[in-house]
Protein backbone atom coordinates (compact mmCIF):
# COMPACT_ATOMS: atom_id res chain seq x y z
CA UNK A 1 0.00 0.00 0.00
CA UNK A 2 1.44 3.66 -1.07
CA UNK A 3 -0.01 6.71 0.81
CA UNK A 4 0.03 10.25 -0.34
CA UNK A 5 -1.15 13.42 0.77
CA UNK A 6 -2.05 16.26 -1.52
CA UNK A 7 -1.57 20.09 -1.23
CA UNK A 8 -5.40 20.14 -0.12
CA UNK A 9 -4.30 17.95 2.59
CA UNK A 10 -6.45 14.95 1.99
CA UNK A 11 -4.26 11.83 2.15
CA UNK A 12 -4.44 8.55 -0.07
CA UNK A 13 -3.80 5.14 0.52
CA UNK A 14 -3.80 2.52 -2.63
CA UNK A 15 -5.23 -0.25 -1.25
CA UNK A 16 -5.24 -2.36 -4.85
CA UNK A 17 -3.41 -2.19 -7.56
CA UNK A 18 -3.71 -3.47 -11.38
CA UNK A 19 -2.72 -6.65 -10.50
CA UNK A 20 -4.56 -6.98 -7.54
CA UNK A 21 -7.84 -6.00 -9.50
CA UNK A 22 -6.49 -8.33 -12.09
CA UNK A 23 -6.26 -11.06 -10.04
CA UNK A 24 -9.53 -9.93 -8.06
CA UNK A 25 -11.64 -10.02 -11.24
CA UNK A 26 -10.65 -13.56 -12.56
CA UNK A 27 -11.30 -14.76 -8.54
CA UNK A 28 -14.80 -13.42 -9.49
CA UNK A 29 -14.90 -14.77 -12.92
CA UNK A 30 -14.27 -18.73 -11.56
CA UNK A 31 -16.92 -18.02 -8.75
CA UNK A 32 -19.60 -16.96 -11.23
CA UNK A 33 -18.78 -20.05 -13.12
CA UNK A 34 -18.83 -22.08 -10.63
CA UNK A 35 -22.03 -20.79 -8.76
CA UNK A 36 -23.82 -21.45 -11.85
CA UNK A 37 -22.09 -24.81 -12.72
CA UNK A 38 -21.18 -22.80 -15.96
CA UNK A 39 -21.92 -19.73 -18.13
CA UNK A 40 -24.60 -20.94 -20.90
CA UNK A 41 -27.34 -18.73 -19.29
CA UNK A 42 -25.68 -15.89 -17.57
CA UNK A 43 -25.64 -12.36 -18.77
CA UNK A 44 -23.56 -9.80 -17.12
CA UNK A 45 -24.93 -6.29 -17.01
CA UNK A 46 -22.54 -3.46 -15.60
CA UNK A 47 -23.29 -0.68 -13.94
CA UNK A 48 -22.51 2.72 -15.19
CA UNK A 49 -19.62 4.00 -14.81
CA UNK A 50 -16.94 2.02 -13.71
CA UNK A 51 -19.00 -1.32 -13.13
CA UNK A 52 -19.59 -1.28 -17.21
CA UNK A 53 -15.99 -1.62 -17.92
CA UNK A 54 -15.90 -4.11 -15.22
CA UNK A 55 -18.13 -6.22 -16.42
CA UNK A 56 -16.48 -6.14 -19.95
CA UNK A 57 -13.90 -7.56 -18.24
CA UNK A 58 -15.56 -10.53 -16.19
CA UNK A 59 -17.28 -11.52 -19.34
CA UNK A 60 -14.37 -11.64 -21.45
CA UNK A 61 -12.55 -13.75 -19.24
CA UNK A 62 -15.60 -16.12 -18.92
CA UNK A 63 -16.21 -16.42 -22.17
CA UNK A 64 -12.28 -17.51 -22.25
CA UNK A 65 -12.67 -20.16 -19.61
CA UNK A 66 -16.29 -21.10 -20.89
CA UNK A 67 -15.20 -21.68 -23.90
CA UNK A 68 -18.15 -19.48 -25.44
CA UNK A 69 -19.16 -16.03 -25.78
CA UNK A 70 -21.11 -14.39 -22.63
CA UNK A 71 -23.09 -11.73 -23.27
CA UNK A 72 -22.53 -8.56 -21.36
CA UNK A 73 -24.38 -5.10 -21.72
CA UNK A 74 -25.09 -2.18 -19.38
CA UNK A 75 -27.94 -1.14 -17.24
CA UNK A 76 -28.52 2.82 -16.14
CA UNK A 77 -29.67 3.07 -12.84
CA UNK A 78 -30.23 7.23 -13.32
CA UNK A 79 -34.00 7.70 -13.56
CA UNK A 80 -34.29 4.56 -10.78
CA UNK A 81 -32.24 6.26 -8.04
CA UNK A 82 -34.01 7.38 -4.92
CA UNK A 83 -31.84 10.65 -4.48
CA UNK A 84 -33.07 12.66 -7.69
CA UNK A 85 -34.37 14.87 -5.43
CA UNK A 86 -31.25 15.44 -3.60
CA UNK A 87 -28.83 15.67 -6.09
CA UNK A 88 -27.82 17.55 -9.18
CA UNK A 89 -29.02 16.32 -12.30
CA UNK A 90 -26.95 13.60 -13.79
CA UNK A 91 -26.58 12.54 -17.15
CA UNK A 92 -28.16 9.02 -18.74
CA UNK A 93 -26.25 6.79 -19.26
CA UNK A 94 -26.25 3.56 -21.98
CA UNK A 95 -28.84 0.60 -21.33
CA UNK A 96 -27.30 -1.95 -23.60
CA UNK A 97 -29.31 -5.49 -23.09
CA UNK A 98 -27.63 -7.73 -25.02
CA UNK A 99 -30.19 -10.85 -25.04
CA UNK A 100 -33.61 -11.06 -23.43
CA UNK A 101 -33.15 -11.16 -19.57
CA UNK A 102 -36.66 -14.00 -19.76
CA UNK A 103 -35.34 -16.82 -17.87
CA UNK A 104 -31.56 -15.90 -17.72
CA UNK A 105 -28.82 -15.39 -14.75
CA UNK A 106 -27.87 -12.06 -14.77
CA UNK A 107 -24.81 -10.76 -13.24
CA UNK A 108 -25.13 -6.97 -11.68
CA UNK A 109 -21.45 -5.94 -11.74
CA UNK A 110 -20.04 -2.43 -9.97
CA UNK A 111 -17.10 -1.04 -8.65
CA UNK A 112 -17.65 -0.22 -4.94
CA UNK A 113 -20.78 -1.59 -3.08
CA UNK A 114 -21.82 0.87 -0.23
CA UNK A 115 -25.25 1.90 1.02
CA UNK A 116 -26.83 -0.54 -1.36
CA UNK A 117 -28.96 2.22 -2.79
CA UNK A 118 -27.83 2.06 -6.17
CA UNK A 119 -28.29 -1.84 -6.28
CA UNK A 120 -32.01 -1.40 -5.09
CA UNK A 121 -31.88 0.77 -8.25
CA UNK A 122 -30.57 -1.57 -10.44
CA UNK A 123 -32.91 -4.26 -9.57
CA UNK A 124 -36.18 -1.77 -9.68
CA UNK A 125 -34.93 -1.08 -13.87
CA UNK A 126 -34.40 -4.69 -14.29
CA UNK A 127 -37.95 -5.37 -13.65
CA UNK A 128 -38.77 -3.02 -16.56
CA UNK A 129 -36.90 -5.48 -18.64
CA UNK A 130 -37.63 -9.10 -17.92
CA UNK A 131 -37.67 -11.65 -15.41
CA UNK A 132 -34.56 -13.44 -14.94
CA UNK A 133 -34.21 -16.22 -13.32
CA UNK A 134 -32.39 -14.97 -10.53
CA UNK A 135 -29.74 -11.79 -10.11
CA UNK A 136 -26.48 -12.41 -8.48
CA UNK A 137 -24.54 -8.88 -7.75
CA UNK A 138 -20.68 -8.95 -8.00
CA UNK A 139 -18.18 -5.91 -6.66
CA UNK A 140 -14.49 -5.25 -7.28
CA UNK A 141 -15.27 -3.56 -3.30
CA UNK A 142 -17.29 -3.63 -0.65
CA UNK A 143 -16.97 -1.20 2.43
CA UNK A 144 -19.46 -1.61 4.09
CA UNK A 145 -22.10 0.56 5.62
CA UNK A 146 -25.20 -0.76 4.16
CA UNK A 147 -28.81 1.10 4.53
CA UNK A 148 -30.49 -1.53 2.79
CA UNK A 149 -30.68 -5.10 2.75
CA UNK A 150 -28.17 -6.28 0.31
CA UNK A 151 -25.28 -8.21 -0.18
CA UNK A 152 -22.79 -9.39 -3.19
CA UNK A 153 -22.68 -12.64 -3.87
CA UNK A 154 -19.15 -11.80 -5.11
CA UNK A 155 -16.38 -9.38 -3.82
CA UNK A 156 -13.35 -8.58 -5.09
CA UNK A 157 -12.06 -7.02 -1.88
CA UNK A 158 -13.69 -6.42 1.64
CA UNK A 159 -12.49 -3.00 2.57
CA UNK A 160 -13.88 -1.59 5.79
CA UNK A 161 -13.84 2.14 5.76
CA UNK A 162 -15.14 4.86 8.26
CA UNK A 163 -17.94 7.22 6.91
CA UNK A 164 -15.09 9.74 6.61
CA UNK A 165 -13.54 7.77 3.90
CA UNK A 166 -14.10 8.15 0.15
CA UNK A 167 -13.25 4.86 -1.52
CA UNK A 168 -11.93 6.30 -5.33
CA UNK A 169 -11.82 2.98 -7.78
CA UNK A 170 -9.95 3.84 -11.31
CA UNK A 171 -9.87 1.86 -14.56
CA UNK A 172 -8.01 1.63 -17.38
CA UNK A 173 -10.15 2.87 -20.47
CA UNK A 174 -12.13 5.56 -18.35
CA UNK A 175 -9.29 6.53 -16.51
CA UNK A 176 -5.48 6.69 -16.62
CA UNK A 177 -5.18 3.53 -14.52
CA UNK A 178 -6.38 0.61 -13.06
CA UNK A 179 -6.32 1.27 -9.01
CA UNK A 180 -8.23 1.39 -5.63
CA UNK A 181 -7.55 4.46 -3.25
CA UNK A 182 -8.95 5.68 0.06
CA UNK A 183 -9.09 9.08 0.31
CA UNK A 184 -9.79 10.78 4.02
CA UNK A 185 -9.53 13.91 4.92
CA UNK A 186 -6.71 15.28 7.80
CA UNK A 187 -7.53 14.66 11.24
CA UNK A 188 -8.15 17.29 13.07
CA UNK A 189 -5.51 18.17 16.04
CA UNK A 190 -8.89 17.42 18.68
CA UNK A 191 -8.76 13.86 16.58
CA UNK A 192 -5.12 13.13 17.30
CA UNK A 193 -5.37 14.16 21.06
CA UNK A 194 -7.90 11.38 21.72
Amino acid sequence: MSAHTSDSGLSSTVVLDSGDIARALTRITHEIIEKNRGAAQVVVLGIPTRGVELGRRVAERMSEVADHPVPYGSLDITMYRDDLRMKPARALEKTDIPVDLDDRVVVLVDDVLFSGRTIRAALDALNDLGRPRAVQLAVLVDRGHRELPIRADFVGKNLPTSLAEQVKVAVTGLDDRDEVRIVSAPRTADEVAR
